[in-house]
């Protein structure tokens, strides 16, 4: 049992550390190839949409659920639809989705600038109000400006990649070297 349980332990950090690795690539790629790697990734999202739209569908037949199949066949029609106007217009896609992502980033970001001066009203000080009002004057001008924010996007999301996929790569060699030590 011991012996099972090292060896998932041993499968983990190898699957983190392949998370980590493929994270800074896809980093590195958004920061210098923002376009193609932008491109690149609204295919697979539009295939993506596609297949889930085509499996929804499915499952109306093949899975009784506990939601009224209706939201199944809109769900599938959706994806189905979507998944082609991305696919048969890529570039368009390119342009839309980042653009839409950036306004859905930038509607989070004023709520969160709201909920940010309420916690410092509250009690938690001037700092809490500064962030939240430079929270909403940010998501203010990216409503105002998706387009320069979508542009800009792939480039913050190729830093957060390289961030983040280092401390996935830190983290499984830390795994990987407490693995070592119970072994020994």
């Amino acid at each position: 049992m011991e012996n099972e349980s090292q060896n998932k332990s041993s499968d983990l950090w190898r699957l983190v550390l392949l998370e980590g690795i493929a994270t800074v690539i896809l980093g590195l790629l958004l920061i210098t190839r923002p376009a193609s790697t932008t491109a690149v990734i609204v295919i697979f999202i539009g295939i993506y949409w596609l297949i889930e739209g085509i499996l929804s569908i499915v499952r109306i037949f093949t899975k009784p659920g506990k939601a009224p199949w209706l939201w199944s066949l809109i769900i599938g029609i959706l994806g189905i639809l979507a998944g082609i106007a991305v696919l048969v217009h890529p570039l368009i896609s390119s342009i839309i989705i980042p653009a839409t992502l950036t306004m859905i980033i930038a509607i989070i970001g004023i709520a969160m600038g709201i909920m940010e001066i309420a916690r410092g009203v509250q009690g938690d000080g001037i700092g809490a109000v500064i962030l939240g009002i430079l929270s909403i004057l940010i998501g203010i001008w990216l409503l105002l400006n998706p387009l320069a924010g979508a542009i800009v996007l792939p480039s913050i999301l190729g830093v957060v990649g390289l961030i983040g996929g280092g401390f996935l790569i830190y983290f499984a060699i830390r795994v990987h070297s407490e693995i070592k030590k119970a072994e020994s």
